[in-house]
């Protein structure tokens, strides 16, 4: 079962890798720390596979929308960031 687990862990970590943007890479990696606590916690509580499987579920999901909403504004595609030049003027213009 460990071995199972195991496995599953690596794979979704190569796929969290292959992530295009900040947002994508930072839900993919959410989601793999989610999946980890999540079976850590299931199998604390139930102390059967059912549990440890529904807990590392619910942990991915979890940890997948805590790492997209903790993305910064200027790492979402397309949005503008506010900038001051040396004059003191606010201007706005794509997040670099």
């Amino acid at each position: 079962m460990v071995r199972k687990i195991g496995i599953a862990l690596m794979a979704t970590a190569l796929v969290a890798g292959c992530a295009s943007s900040e947002q994508d890479r930072r839900a993919g990696t959410g989601a793999l720390v989610g999946a980890a606590g999540g079976a850590l916690v299931g199998q604390a509580v139930g102390r059967n596979t059912k549990s440890t499987i529904v807990g590392a579920g619910a942990g991915a999901l979890a940890g997948a929308a805590i790492g997209t909403a903790t993305t910064p504004a200027g790492s979402r595609n397309g949005e503008l960031c506010r900038y001051q030049d040396s004059q003191g003027r606010i201007y706005t213009a794509p997040c670099q």
